[in-house]
Order: structure tokens, then sequence, then C-alpha cells
């Protein structure tokens, strides 16, 4: 059911490197950025893909040296509990500049790590995560899998907002999934600054008839620590270190549910890039129908009776614990007339 509340967002996307192996740094830098934002008027904030934590570009994943586990060991003590006090600490961020705020997040739970997107309110309520579902590549050796009991669309006054991460927005059923969950503000933080990045962020916009606003991180080879405490890999041949060597060149875009791009791509160093979504009309989600009038992925332009597809949201977990009715003696009334009848108990 669509809420009949709406009316147009100013929307921003922050194209900015993480402090790397410095939590509580990046924490500052985001709210930098997050006052900049609320002084233009943004509504909404979206952060890039492991914003918080960082991505580790260039690391050897697959170095199993003792240099190497003592780089995982300091990757893992920068991430952050969800719940935890950077989460506290956002969530206070988000109520103070009164914004809607999504951001990347490397989370740890326990000793894995995880790919994540957090979700907060402008009242400072943590409203929850997604967990990316299939890291890309190297990033399986360091980052867990995530499920569909975190693929969370929410339900705002400027419209149902959720996130797919990077290349998950290349796997055409995920993105089926939440055009079902009816996902109208579809955030899309990414590693990815190629050159075909915004094709495919028009054409997610296009065929989900849904805004998208895909942040990526602008970083230079001094946002990552010297060597040798940090090898950007295969070798630092192709790079100075502390230098202003780019080695992740943005591209960040907002883009309407019509494939115009509103604002980006910028390849030029770290900013904010701002678009007022809903306009002209204005209203965020009278502008989606127009889009859907000809092409509603889930809808009229469905053909369940002979493809559909089936989603497994449940929290699949690696141990599950059942407590067994024989651990209680006199667990309740009904246990206990089975002891008295001598079916249960000793005997």
């Amino acid at each position: 059911m669509v809420s009949a509340m709406s009316s147009t967002v100013r929307a921003t996307v922050v194209q900015a490197s993480s402090v790397f192996y410095d939590t509580a740094a990046t924490l500052d830098k985001a709210e930098r950025f997050l006052k900049e934002a609320a002084e233009l008027g943004s509504q909404l904030v979206v952060f890039p893909e492991a914003f918080i934590g960082g991505y580790p570009r260039g690391y050897n994943f697959a170095d199993q040296s003792p240099r190497g586990k003592e780089s995982f060991r300091k990757y893992h003590a920068s991430a952050i509990n969800v719940p935890g006090p950077e989460v506290d600490r956002l969530a206070a961020m988000a109520a103070k500049y009164k914004v809607y705020l999504v951001t990347g997040a490397i989370e740890r739970e326990g000793y894995t790590l995880y790919c994540s997107v957090l979700f907060f309110d402008p009242e400072g309520n943590y409203l929850g995560k997604h967990r990316k579902i299939m890291p890309t590549y190297w990033e399986r050796l360091v980052w867990g899998f995530g499920d569909c009991s975190t693929t969370p669309v929410y339900d705002t006054p400027y419209g149902k907002l959720g996130s797919v991460i990077c290349w998950e927005n290349r796997m055409p059923l995920l993105r089926t999934s939440m055009y079902a969950k009816g996902i109208e503000i579809y955030c899309a933080p990414t590693a990815d600054s190629g050159d075909t990045w915004v094709s495919t962020m028009t054409h997610v916009a296009m065929e989900g008839g849904c805004y998208v606003l895909s942040p990526i991180q602008f970083c230079r080879r001094k946002d990552y620590p010297s060597p040798p405490e940090y090898l950007y890999s295969p070798s630092e041949e192709f790079v100075t270190p502390d230098s202003d060597s780019i080695i992740w060149a943005g591209g960040s875009v907002i883009i309407s549910p019509h494939g115009e791009i509103l604002a980006g791509p910028n390849y030029e160093g770290e900013g904010l890039f701002t678009a007022d979504l809903g306009m002209p009309i204005p209203d965020v989600r009278g502008e989606i129908p127009k889009a859907k009038f000809m092409f509603d992925v889930v809808g009229h332009y469905s053909r369940a009776d002979i493809l559909n597809l089936t989603v497994d949201n449940r929290p699949l977990v690696p141990v599950t614990f059942t407590s067994s009715p024989c651990k209680s003696k006199y667990r309740d009334d009904e246990l206990e007339d089975l002891k008295k009848m001598g079916i249960y108990g000793d005997s």
C-alpha cells in the first residue's frame, strides 16, 4: 500500500574517502559532510559503500602471512558492532541535522565482517540494515554473506527507501525483489567507479521506475596508510605512496525514474552532489507513476503465470539451539498432567 504522504525531498550523495584504520576520524568526517549537506537543505544524505570502516582497496586478501593476518586484525578492529556506540553516534548525527541518513559500514559480528548499509531517521532512530548478500570476487575472502532477512524497504514521508550495494545491482532477481517491495528511493552505494556504472544505474532507475542515488568514494593513495603498513596490491608500482595518485575516481550520481541524470557524475574529487527529487510536480511519488505508465516490472509488465520469483527472507544461521522439554520438570500445566499420567518424568 502506498502512503498518501509525499512531497519533494532534497537528496545528497557524498563522494569522499574514509580515514582508513581510524573509525573515529571517519565519523568526524561524516559529521562535517552532514553539516554541510544540512546547510544545503538536504533531507536525505547517502554515504558510499564501506564508508565507516573503510573499503580495503588494493589489499591482498589472499595474504596469509603474519603481515596479512595483522592487516586483517586492524581492519576487524576498524569495523563496528551493530548496534553499538558508533551506531548511536550516527543516530545522534541524523537527529542533530534532521536528515534521513543512509551509510555504508563494515559491520563486525564476532570475528566475521559484513559489508552493510545502515538506515537512520531524522528523529535519531536506527531503522535497520542491509547486509550485502554477495561480496564480489576478492571481497569474499574478507566479508561474510548476508541474506534476504536484511533487505528492508522503509516507508518514509518522501517515498519507500532501501538499498542495494555495488554489484548486487547486477543481480536481476535481487533487484526484482526490491521492486516487489515497492522501493521508490533506491540507494546504490558502490565501489565501482568504472565507465559503465552510470549506465547500470540508469538502467536500474528506468527498470524499477525509481529514483537512484549512487554515492562512490573518491580516494587518493595518501588516504590509505603508507608502506609497509599498507601495501597497495599487487605492488606499489603504479602508484606513489603518500601521493595524490587517484586510486578511486568517484563518479557519484543521482538519476530520476525516467533515466534523467539529476546530479553528477563527478570524477574530480570529494564533494556533495544534490538534487531535488519529485520535481516538477512537486511530489516524489507523483513522478513515479508516470515512469511506470508503460513499464511496471512487478505489475502490469510482469507475467506471473509463467515467470515468478520466490524469496526466502528468513535469517539463515549456521547453528540453531532448541530446548528439550526434559530439561524442565514442571514447565507448564500440560507437562504436569503428563507426569501424573506417567507419560512424562520419572517412572
